[in-house]
């Protein structure tokens, strides 16, 4: 009864967690001059007569921003360990979690999956079909795997606070130069971390904002990544636009690009249809009454 009730369930959650896990890792240019200040070196994007520009300066911004996030869109295109995927995530942080994540992998055998978060319960399914994870009432370390699979259980999913707090850390960080990125005005950001660089970041980073880097991290070091190439593309506003993040994989190169779509706007998720959904607890429940 068991197997029967969960045989395409399982496959659907299959789907979404490869999808999910091939981004999960992939958070992140050449080496730029600058001087003892941090500020960018003469000629290095800003050409003559422009405003200098402090690099650190605006990633202090960004991290202030992020700070007051209400909510936000992203989109996300790339490559990890040998796939391409591409992702649209919805997320409201305040005054209560919820998110829509939707992902896909293309080339052969490629799958789409959606996860979402709704009032502290994790929906993971495709085509049509769903799984329920009630986070409450989960054992704890079954709870935790899925919050690093997923990166929901924490405010922020992909925040750009974060990616500005580790670009803080590179050596060479550079101001590339203004660059337009779907007709917004950015100023283009650029360094190289390693893992002990984003390992340093933790210790000035919030605790919700520590959390995920640590996950990060963690699966950054299970892919064998041990440098990270990070562009930042930061508008007027001191949101960040676009970021690019890249690095060198034991199953080849990690290389993404997340746009923030809009900040701060109206953002509702809602459970899946009850008829579509299977609970996991209602299943073990079930699977322990038939093994009795």
């Amino acid at each position: 009864m068991f197997a029967y009730r969960n045989s395409n369930r399982t496959k659907a959650t299959g789907a979404v967690l490869a999808a999910v896990l091939l981004v999960g890792g992939a958070t992140a240019c050449e080496s730029g001059r600058k001087d003892g200040t941090g500020k960018a070196a003469a000629g290095q994007g800003a050409g003559k007569g422009a405003v200098e520009v402090v690099p650190a300066a605006y990633l202090e911004k960004v991290k202030a921003k992020s700070e007051e996030l209400t909510s936000l869109r992203y989109s996300m295109t790339g490559t990890a360990e040998g796939a391409q995927f591409s992702g649209d995530v919805s997320m409201r942080i305040k005054p209560s979690l919820a998110m829509s994540m939707k992902m896909g992998t293309s080339g052969e055998g490629g799958q789409k999956a959606e996860i979402r978060l709704v009032d502290e319960a994790m929906f993971i399914g495709a085509e049509g079909k769903w799984i329920k994870f009630d986070m409450k009432s989960l054992d704890p370390a079954m709870a935790e795997k899925l919050n690093s699979a997923g990166g929901t259980a924490n405010k922020g999913g992909e925040n750009p606070g974060d990616r500005a707090g580790e670009l803080l850390k590179a050596k060479d960080l550079k101001y590339v130069g203004e660059e337009t990125i779907d007709g917004v005005k950015t100023k283009h950001l650029s360094g190289t971390v390693t893992l002990d660089d984003l390992r340093a970041a933790l210790a000035s980073s919030a605790p919700d904002a520590k959390k995920r880097q640590e996950q990060s991290v963690t699966a950054l070091e299970a892919q064998g990544v041990k440098n990270l190439t990070l562009d930042m593309w930061i508008d007027e506003s001191d949101h960040t636009k676009q970021v690019r993040t890249r690095g060198e994989a034991a199953k080849g190169p990690v290389d993404t690009t997340i746009k923030f779509l809009d900040y701060n706007q109206p953002v509702d998720v809602a459970a899946p249809p009850a008829d579509q959904v299977v609970d996991l607890a209602e299943m073990m429940k079930g699977a322990a009454e038939d093994q009795g």
